[in-house]
């Protein structure tokens, strides 16, 4: 496993690394402390996960996270200090797969790159899913709505993944978070809120007037399946 960490602060790369040696020792680690390398990073070095500082000194963390994104679906992770609702929506939105605010437990970081790249890990062994026009490939993201074709970061996938193979059913918010994150935390039914806005702007024609991805106040969220 390779890890691609983006931050500038000494103090939080040498904690991350006294982390991984310790309890991780078969992760190799790569580290810039500009944002401007790191898409060129993700490209040459083909990271397993992406650790994002959002308080770079050359460039916006939030310009590399979109830069990422234009080619590549690699799991982010943004460690940060802004704690704003308005930075998590925004981070979430613009493709990152989790957010985590400093200071951080070393623990609770380590659990949720490992859920991360389990997850990537993992899905190559799942079948494609078809309900009605969607077909959906796990090992790729890949998603076709008919003859569309819609990409999906790790998050997004992971949690169509569960409402398509549930589809007609409601899946509640802790099984979604379960599958996603390894557990329920604070704050995930609101993150979970923005990834589903995010697959209605990528699946529905009238993102406000959602028909196929809907929700049950409170509970959770499911696929129409197709009569």
């Amino acid at each position: 496993m390779k890890l691609l960490m983006v931050e500038d602060d000494p103090e939080i790369v040498e904690t991350v690394s006294l982390a991984f040696q310790i309890r991780w020792p078969e992760a190799s680690l790569v580290f810039t402390h500009l944002g401007a390398r790191a898409a060129e990073l993700v490209d040459s070095e083909n990271p397993d996960i992406v650790i994002l500082d959002l308080g770079l000194p050359d460039v916006s963390g939030f310009d590399v996270l979109k830069e990422i994104r234009m080619f590549s679906m690699v799991p982010i992770l943004i460690l940060t200090v802004r704690a704003e609702e308005t930075d998590v929506v925004k981070g979430l939105e613009w493709g990152a797969d989790d957010y985590l605010v400093k200071p951080f437990r070393q623990l609770e970081l380590l659990a949720r790159v490992k859920a991360l790249t389990r997850r990537k890990g993992s899905t190559g062994e799942e079948m494609p899913l078809v309900c009605g026009r969607l077909r959906f490939d796990p090992s790729t993201r890949q998603l076709l709505n008919g003859e569309r074709e819609i990409s999906l970061t790790s998050t997004e996938g992971q949690i169509f993944y569960h409402l398509m193979n549930n589809a007609g059913h409601i899946v509640t918010h802790s099984s979604l978070s379960e599958a996603v994150w390894g557990k329920e935390y604070e704050g995930a039914t609101d993150s979970l809120k923005v990834y589903i806005r995010r697959l209605r702007e990528k699946l529905e024609e009238d993102p406000s007037r959602p028909q196929l991805i809907l929700a049950k106040s409170g509970i959770g969220y499911y696929l129409v399946r197709p009569s």
